[in-house]
């Protein structure tokens, strides 16, 4: 009787501790992986659906960063991206080798989006920017995914390495640290994630052609084929 008596009450505590898990994962929250409002990655259970086309006064602002601006080109391919991101680091041959085979013929905007995860993505977005005001975009852009490697997942403030690479770049320095550490920056970037999450970005890289989002991490052949079928329009 006490031996029946005892595999009930244990019996009673393991399904008590199965529904208490199951109640918990149902009232988990959709980032609880991902250390804040976007996840590591663009989609996962409980992500939201994008729209079919994205809202283009949400995707191209005036003051936007092109990597290649073509007068009333047909085709604009926008990337929201984290400068500390292995992924956007893996995806960024992949757009490089677009802009060389459609040069002159598309436009390609990148968008901040410094996920919460990263200790560094804010301060690297920070640089790019900075950098982008004294005409060297493409340079920091490019500098930043090469050498990633090297600064990336650090809890340390890197914001000393992202100065050394201005300073490569012949960059004005006094003129760099003060736009790197202002209000308009922090709010430059600010801005261009806040656009994101009203897209409905969850993580990066996020990519759009035409307004349409591509498949997570898109090969060159998906890319290609968006933008000429956007080109044969």
């Amino acid at each position: 009787m006490n031996q029946n008596l005892a595999f009930t009450l244990v019996l009673l505590a393991v399904l008590g501790l199965l529904v208490g898990s199951l109640v918990y994962m149902s009232n988990r929250p959709p980032d609880a992986q991902g250390g804040g409002p976007a996840a590591a990655s663009p989609t996962g259970p409980g992500a939201p659906e994008a729209p079919a086309t994205a809202d283009p006064a949400l995707l191209v602002r005036e003051d936007s960063r092109h990597l290649d601006d073509v007068e009333d080109a047909p085709v604009t391919v926008v990337e929201f991206l984290d400068f500390e991101c292995e992924a956007c680091r893996a995806q960024f041959p992949v757009i490089e080798r677009v802009r060389e085979e459609y040069d002159g013929r598309i436009d390609v905007v990148v968008r901040y989006f410094p996920l919460p995860g990263h200790a560094n993505s804010r301060p690297a977005a920070a640089a790019v920017e900075a950098a982008a005001r004294q005409g060297a975009l493409e340079e920091m852009y490019a500098r930043m995914y090469e050498t990633q490697a090297e600064w990336g997942e650090s809890a340390q403030d890197r914001s000393a390495v992202f100065a050394g690479f201005a300073e490569e770049l012949g960059l004005d320095m006094d003129e760099f640290t003060a736009d790197v550490e202002s209000e308009e920056v922090a709010a430059r970037v600010q801005a261009d994630f806040d656009d994101g999450v009203a897209l409905g970005v969850q993580g990066t890289p996020t990519i759009f052609v035409n307004g349409v989002r591509t498949p997570s991490m898109p090969s060159y052949g998906v890319l290609a084929e968006m933008i000429d079928a956007e080109l044969a329009e």
